[in-house]
């Protein structure tokens, strides 16, 4: 009997031991969209996540809940040897390979991977390796962010806060995005390169978002290993978004679209 005690009590500190370092989060929701003049629909999102942590190692995994099974959507297992961080994306995410006009990629695409980084001593910057032989050169300098990637695409991104204002601009191999964000008497606004603006008013939990979306041309196809379908060309439109936190730990929110004349209401919750 005494045998059978002292095993219990070690499983018991086993599995104390364990759980202790898992974390659990998710969220649910669940959306009416009235579509304007057609008919109106409803959809389901259930989210959860474990985080299991030992030391200085991390395992992230992702799940989708909705539906008829648990779909894995995440696995990510980062750890730290002194200076070295190597991180490991170990799911690959399937792509939906249709042509239903948003570019979608033609043949899925294998984004798992292994990337090491080191913080080398020079000043702030960071060097990071991937598997695919990409370096990464990123740090901090008089307030300015400048991340650079050389490889097989070269990509340069660079942030910087400036008299209150937030910019933003990434060169993709040649193609070149920006956005600057600034807050104005209590408004949030952000204007991008794509002549997307938007303005949040109000107070955390009690918040009205309006976005301007600006005009999309045809974007064409594009060939290889990672090519995509076309794009189609969209006219510009404008939303609106109440939201509203409950004291029950819920938040309601109404989305108008003016695109369609839809209202979208959802319910959701995060734990």
């Amino acid at each position: 009997m005494k045998k059978l005690i002292a095993l219990f009590a070690a499983s018991t500190v086993a599995s104390t031991g364990a759980i202790a370092g898992v974390a659990l989060s998710g969220s649910a929701s669940v959306s009416y969209d009235d579509n304007g003049s057609s008919a109106a629909t409803t959809s389901y999102d259930a989210d959860l996540t474990i985080v299991g942590t030992a030391g200085s190692s991390t395992l992230t995994a992702s799940y989708d809940m909705e539906g008829d099974s648990l779909a894995t959507t995440a696995v990510d297992l980062a750890t730290t040897i002194g200076p070295v961080t190597i991180a490991a994306d170990m799911h690959q995410t399937n792509e939906s390979n249709l042509d239903d006009g948003d570019g979608d990629y033609k043949a899925d695409q294998d984004d798992t991977g292994v990337s090491v980084t080191l913080d080398a001593p020079i000043g702030d910057a960071t060097i990071g390796l991937d598997d695919d032989g990409d370096v990464t050169l990123s740090g901090t300098w008089s307030g300015v962010t400048i991340t650079h990637t050389m490889g097989d695409t070269d990509k340069t991104t660079g942030s910087a806060s400036i008299a209150g204002m937030d910019v933003s601009l990434t060169n993709d191999d040649g193609s070149s995005t920006w956005s600057l964000g600034t807050t104005v008497q209590g408004v949030a606004l952000t204007l991008d390169s794509e002549n997307d603006v938007t303005a949040v008013f109000g107070l955390a939990g009690n918040t009205m978002t309006v976005s301007h979306i600006g005009e999309r041309a045809v974007t064409a196809a594009t060939t290889g290993a990672t090519g995509k379908y076309s794009k189609d060309s969209a006219a510009a439109y404008t939303t609106v978004a109440i939201s509203r936190s409950l004291t029950s730990g819920a938040t309601l929110a109404a989305t108008y679209k003016s695109s369609d004349e839809s209202l979208t209401l959802k319910a959701s919750v995060a734990f």
